[in-house]
């Protein structure tokens, strides 16, 4: 099977579940809740919370606005990303401080949280002097 097989609309446009971009903004929150994965579509089925609410005006104000340069702060990291929040730029908290995350289309279904992590990975350096029974015979020089 050659690669155009697998393509679905034109080349560098983007589509979700068949939809473009355009498509996707001017329908209803319950008609793209229908497209999302199960857990999004669940999140709004059952009606978002008012933070969740205030965040969604949040984002209609910086969409109309043109100068939309200052980040949206928000602690709200199980948001769903919906398709209204595309160009905008977050700042997420990741329980230390706020990371920025700018919304691409590819970005449509998934949380905002998951795309700034909460952990950072651990590198171990060397084992320190009488950390154990071994380290007793490591050369200091």
């Amino acid at each position: 099977m050659s690669e155009s097989e697998y393509r679905t609309g034109r080349e560098g446009e983007f589509t979700y579940r068949g939809h473009t971009l355009d498509e996707l903004q001017e329908m209803e929150r319950e008609e793209v809740a229908e497209l999302l994965p199960a857990r999004q579509r669940r999140t709004i089925e059952r009606g978002l919370s008012v933070e969740h609410e205030k965040l969604l005006e949040k984002a209609s104000e910086k969409g109309e606005e043109e100068t939309a340069n200052d980040p949206i702060r928000t602690h709200l990291r199980d948001m769903p990303i919906l398709p209204e929040f595309v160009g905008l730029t977050f700042a997420v908290y990741t329980g230390q401080s706020f990371e920025r995350v700018e919304v691409e289309p590819e970005m449509i279904g998934h949380y905002l949280g998951e795309f700034q992590l909460t952990r950072t990975s651990v590198e171990h350096g060397q084992a320190g002097i009488g950390a154990t029974r071994s380290s007793k015979f490591v050369p200091l020089k």
